[in-house]
């Protein structure tokens, strides 16, 4: 970080906006931090106090206060957060812009703090704080035990747009799953009315039933599945869609239809989970599409983690068969 200097504008510069000038000489920094600046006096015009919208003009000396440099913003580690645990939820990032951050979440970290659980992604948010002011928000969550894209929104608004993203459906996930058995057949759309059952109010120790819809806390689930491949009749990879958001719809989906994901702990089935699988859950939120707070589609594919590669390659399955995570639902996307 250097000390207070001051610069004289140069003829390149021609006249600009002060807010804009600073931009282009520290890209680094973000609109929110110039303003903060200029608000609290430590950017001056020939000894004079700014606004954002004041212009400067060449041969002005602009007082520029210590200000860290790219890669020092970028690395540093705020109060409250380990380096470790700031290095560590660094590493799961697999898209990051102006509004958006992506993670890859592996299985067994929850997302959010509950009963016993002191280490999870919401407690280490400080750690991607990188060029912004404020810490990243959660958008959506995944089960503990689930792995893959984990969305979050780096300023209010992009946390405004992209709630109601996902409270209004207007997002496309897909999950990759090894289910016991073949299902048959091997496309199709489950439907169903499900409650909590009485417990916890930790969403990763809840468990969900089956409901009948007048009954108190029934909510309706969709899932569309289509199998990709399969090992035998023992197993299968398949690909599932929820077109609702229900806590463990997928989970429970699969265990109503005598498919249950290999690995779930909570929602079985009558059929044998082949090669000893019984361990890890294996779900894994493969690929997000959704549309982007400053316009446009984001698209994010999140790599299996090793616990899935492994069953994988026992199991016979090629990643390169489903080259396209969304094409076995183009046709009936929202």
């Amino acid at each position: 970080m250097k000390a207070v200097e001051t610069v004289v504008v140069g003829d390149d510069d021609g006249v600009a906006r002060i807010d804009r000038w600073l931009r282009r000489r520290y890209p680094h920094l973000t609109q929110g931090q110039v303003e903060k600046l200029l608000r609290t006096g430590q950017v001056r015009i020939d000894g004079a106090r700014v606004k954002a919208s004041d212009r400067v003009s060449p041969g002005q000396s602009v007082r520029i206060p210590p200000i860290p440099d790219a890669q020092t913003a970028v690395l540093r580690v705020p109060e409250g957060i380990s380096l470790k645990d700031a290095e560590f939820i660094r590493s799961l990032v697999i898209h990051r812009d102006n509004d958006v951050i992506v993670l890859n979440k592996p299985p067994g970290l929850a997302v959010q703090g509950g009963t016993n659980t002191t280490r999870h992604v919401d407690g280490m948010l400080d750690g991607l704080i990188f060029d912004a002011e404020k810490r990243p928000k959660l958008v959506h969550r995944l089960d503990r035990d689930t792995s893959g894209c984990l969305v979050l929104a780096r300023h209010p608004r992009a946390a405004a747009f992209l709630g109601d993203a996902f409270r209004d459906r207007d997002t496309d996930k897909i999950y990759w799953a090894i289910v016991v058995g073949a299902p048959r057949p091997k496309v199709g759309e489950l439907r169903s009315w499900m409650r909590k059952a009485p417990g916890p109010r930790d969403a990763d120790r809840e468990m969900m039933i089956s409901a009948k819809q007048n009954e108190d806390g029934a909510v309706h689930a969709v899932t569309q599945y289509a199998v990709i491949s399969e090992a035998a009749q023992s197993a299968a990879w398949v690909a599932l869609r929820p077109v609702t958001g229900r806590t463990h719809q997928l989970r429970f989906h699969m265990a109503e239809f005598g498919h249950a994901i290999a690995g779930d702990p909570k929602y079985k089935c009558d059929r044998e989970t082949p090669n000893n699988f019984q361990n890890m859950l294996l779900l894994h939120a493969r690929a997000l599409r959704l549309p982007h707070p400053s316009g446009g589609e984001l698209n994010v594919t999140a790599k299996m983690p090793p616990h899935m590669r492994k069953a994988f390659e026992a199991l016979g399955f090629e990643e390169s068969e489903a080259r396209d995570p969304f094409e076995p639902f183009e046709g009936n996307r929202k």
